[in-house]
């Protein structure tokens, strides 16, 4: 099973809200889901990012891949950086 970390749109028209949840990879964009570990959104200025880092940390260091999306939220708020060096520090 391979498990994704990606966003699920919430919200109504034209008014989008996201969801950051660990997925298996082949369930629809907005159907099943594992775990919810964050929010976005994307309407207020600058966007609102709340993720459970912990447990994000968790789904990476098992071998979850987030979408490109996540990957950029992730970045931003610098978890992929610490979960990098953290996997480098154990070789």
């Amino acid at each position: 099973m391979s498990v994704k970390i990606r966003l699920k749109r919430m919200g109504s028209k034209k008014r989008p809200f996201y969801r950051i949840v660990v997925a298996d990879s082949r369930s629809p964009r907005d159907g099943r889901f594992i775990e919810t570990v964050g929010t976005y959104n994307p309407l207020i200025e600058p966007a609102e990012v709340k993720l459970e880092e912990e447990t994000i940390m968790q789904w990476l260091n098992n071998g979850a891949q987030p979408s490109d999306t996540v990957r950029n939220i992730l970045s931003k708020a610098g978890v992929m950086k610490k979960f990098h060096d953290e996997k480098l520090a154990k070789k």
